[in-house]
């Protein structure tokens, strides 16, 4: 599964161009269930074909890599929990998901990118690290998923990170069977070995994945929950650089345990922090209401997050608000249902949001803070 940033989401907004369509779906890990994928998916170009003969008739041609992916086999059998697809005039760029889609086809000027809001949003995303000496793995969560992040530029192994170290001074280190205080003791080896050459050697280990972790991440500032033997956390937080590392973490060695295993402990760690910053964010808005640091118009808001004034935005999900905003004129008109050109304005709100750093949680209706409204924003003067 290739990692979702705000990085990759800015480069879908510079490169989409002339007529946009978006596709989402569920889609299955499981052999078994592949097939109902394809399908699936064909359902969903013949819907876009539709869309486009009747909006856009000259640009039928734009499907043609997305067919392509139909009797792809080897395509469907490597599949996260969503698809996500993208097509425009000479782009062609899809995303296996961590977190189950809902069947969507949007035509348009603009790429529809709510959907994957959740992914980038201060309500539910998080990371775990699992460190061992056997292995390194990371894992983009939601609430409900988990996938494994395709590591670059991250030691596999401690073995591989210290391979170009002198041998003399190489040591090596294994976790030993639990004693009776249910926890797990150190064991190193090596030559001329003493317990700051052991220090030493694992925490230049951990500064290898610290390094690829943070050009990993880039500008993320998602929780990350540490899963690892316990004498072995001191040691990465000395190493660590990325600024949300939770203080708990899983205790253990990991390397006994499977994704969704990680995944239940993680949340039990994260939930409780998710809640109060959004309780705290939810307060403050509360607090900002009928001042000039906060809004709930939509007409107000989409300029404002598009010139980067927006610091914290609630969203409602599975809510459109159809219109167009123009800059130049800084004009927002809003209709009942979609007309050429349109987008999802709550839609443009929150990306542009994203991409000025700033944060946004997407919600169902009931936890925006102003209930009667799609959307809550605090502006950051």
């Amino acid at each position: 599964m290739v990692l979702f940033t705000r990085e990759r989401l800015k480069e879908l907004v510079e490169r989409q161009k002339g007529v946009c369509v978006s596709l989402y779906m569920p889609a299955h890990r499981t052999a078994a269930e592949t097939q109902q994928d394809q399908i699936r998916f064909k359902n969903l170009l013949g819907e876009a074909e539709k869309a486009l003969s009747d909006a856009y008739p000259e640009e039928q041609e734009l499907l043609e890599p997305a067919r392509g992916l139909l009797d792809d086999n080897p395509f469907w059998q490597h599949q996260g929990d969503g698809l996500a697809v993208f097509l425009s005039p000479g782009e062609f760029q899809y995303f296996r998901l961590p977190i189950s889609l809902e069947e969507l086809v949007v035509v348009g000027e603009r790429w529809h990118l709510k959907p994957l809001i959740s992914l980038l949003s201060g309500d539910g995303r998080f990371y775990v690290l699992a460190l061992s000496q056997g292995e390194v793995r990371l894992f983009q969560c939601t609430r409900y998923s988990v996938g494994e992040v395709a590591l670059e530029g991250i030691p596999g192994s401690m073995a591989e990170a210290l391979k170009y170290d002198d041998p003399e001074r190489q040591v090596q280190f294994r976790t030993a069977a639990p004693t009776g205080t249910g926890k797990r003791a150190a064991l190193f080896h090596g030559h001329g070995v003493g317990t700051d050459d052991s220090k030493d050697s694992i925490l230049r280990y951990f500064r290898q994945i610290d390094k690829g972790l943070r050009t990993l991440l880039g500008e993320e500032r998602s929780p990350l929950v540490l899963a690892g033997v316990d004498y072995l956390f001191p040691v990465y937080r000395e190493a660590n650089t990325y600024p949300n590392l939770l203080d708990k973490g899983i205790t253990g060695n990991p390397e006994g345990l499977k994704e969704k295993e990680l995944h239940g402990h993680a949340w039990k760690i994260v939930e409780p922090h998710f809640q109060q910053e959004e309780k705290e964010e939810a307060a403050r808005y509360r607090q900002l209401t009928n001042t000039d640091r906060a809004s709930r118009d939509l007409k107000a808001v989409v300029p404002a997050a598009y010139y980067g004034k927006v610091e914290v935005l609630f969203v409602a999900v599975g809510i459109q608000q159809w219109g167009a905003f123009e800059p130049r004129e800084n004009a927002v008109d809003l209709h009942s249902t979609p007309e050429p050109g349109d987008e999802d304005l709550l839609d443009l709100a929150a990306i542009q949001t994203l991409l000025h750093g700033g944060s946004v949680y997407a919600v169902d209706q009931e936890r925006v803070p102003d209930k009667e409204a799609a959307l809550a924003a605090i502006y950051r003067y």
